[in-house]
């Protein structure tokens, strides 16, 4: 399969006021000068002519109608770089005063400087876990941080075989791939499930992720739950196997992948481009990703139990075998706090992230990133979490 839908990103990316700052982790063509700022400096709310609601799940921005000026920064994950730029580019027709910047360094990396209270909101691939919880208590109060799910993708696997454009991959010999038990493309086990391909007599490159990354953990959460068997590893932000090709950030990834003959990864779907992707086993089908297959997993999917008020983490289906769904797939969350000290921070939080979960902010980002959005029932629980947001 081949994909090749993501153009109008760049011209997206230069209309929006965003700092996609990767420090070496997301573009490794961009030097380290990250500019996110520490946010509220200088910010004044001002006008409330036009009073809205936003009762309707979320359509309209928390605060839409007051105009609003200052900066807000954010950081994390590197999957939500197209997104970002659509959506910084989107609210800034209704907000042109405000400022957003966004430094790409990863979801590990987003969820330290939340913590840290370098930003006012975090992009990850992953929800906080109990210990970030309970440290997210001392710069966001007693309630600490929750988790807001705004953009769902596919996790691809692209891969670069000249000559090889369908490949069929079941859950066993993915992992054995990514393992290293599997170590040429000819191997019997690939050749088994893909009877028509021309496999070449050759080494396999595997291709992961340095830095630590959501979509690492996504991947990982995947094979643990399909093949068990052939997967030892427990799920987590940093890759366990030596031996592969590590690349910084996701556009690392693909650009290791592309250039490397023979080379396969893993990466958020919105940046493979034209390369070539698996199909992956799904009962007795083999799938290709796309929005609505992921769309299917998040359905069929269950709240986590975090114990956290507000709190909207998902415990992904990753072992469904529903027809037509593509389980390897990630929901990226805004994590924010739920007590700003800065009012006009927490009002700038509120509104920008009450931009991107309504039905406008969730079209942008499926049209830049191919995203799937999330549905009126999670955008209504998603505004109602940010309504109980404390903005000082």
């Amino acid at each position: 399969m081949k994909l090749n839908r993501f153009g109008s990103t760049v011209a997206i990316a230069m209309a929006a006021s965003l700092t996609l700052s990767a420090c070496g982790d997301d573009n490794p063509t961009q030097s380290d000068d990250s500019t996110s700022e520490a946010a509220g400096e200088g910010a004044a709310q001002e006008g409330a002519d036009e009073e809205t609601t936003a009762d309707d799940a979320g359509e309209e921005t928390e605060a839409s109608g007051a105009e609003l000026s200052g900066t807000l920064a954010g950081a994390g994950a590197s999957s939500q770089d197209s997104a970002m730029a659509a959506w910084i580019a989107g609210y800034n027709e209704d907000q042109p005063d405000v400022t957003v910047n966004y430094d790409g360094v990863g979801s590990g990396g987003g969820r330290e400087q939340l913590l840290a209270g370098a930003v006012g909101f975090a992009g990850s691939d992953a929800y906080l876990s109990p210990d970030e919880h309970a440290a997210s208590q001392e710069f966001c109060g007693p309630g600490g941080a929750i988790s807001i799910p705004v953009y769902i993708s596919p996790v691809a696997i692209p891969y670069n075989l000249p000559g090889v454009e369908t490949l069929n991959l079941s859950p066993g010999v993915l992992a054995q791939i990514f393992d290293q038990q599997i170590t040429t493309w000819n191997d019997p086990a690939i050749a088994e499930i893909n009877p028509d391909a021309d496999l070449p007599e050759a080494d396999i490159t595997v291709v992961n992720r340095s830095d630590e990354s959501g979509t690492t953990e996504n991947f990982m959460e995947y094979l643990s739950a399909v093949a068990a068997q052939d997967w030892e590893y427990e799920a987590d932000k940093v890759w366990p196997v030596a031996g592969g090709e590590a690349a910084q950030g996701t556009s690392g990834v693909i650009e290791v992948v592309g250039s490397t003959e023979n080379a396969i990864g893993y990466a958020d779907a919105s940046a493979v481009g034209a390369l070539s992707t698996a199909l992956v086993g799904v009962g007795d089908e083999y799938v290709a990703f796309s929005p609505e297959a992921a769309a299917k997993v998040v359905d069929a999917s269950e709240s986590a139990d975090t114990g956290v008020e507000g709190d909207l983490a998902l415990d992904l289906a990753r072992d469904t075998t529903e027809s037509g769904a593509y389980p390897i797939v990630l929901v990226s969350y805004h994590i924010v706090c739920t007590t700003y000290n800065d009012p006009v921070q927490g009002e700038l939080v509120k509104d920008f992230v009450g931009y991107v979960i309504s039905e406008e902010g969730q079209a942008a980002s499926a049209e830049a990133a191919g995203s799937a959005p999330i549905s009126e029932a999670l955008r209504t629980q998603a505004q109602e979490s940010l309504d109980s947001i404390d903005a000082g």
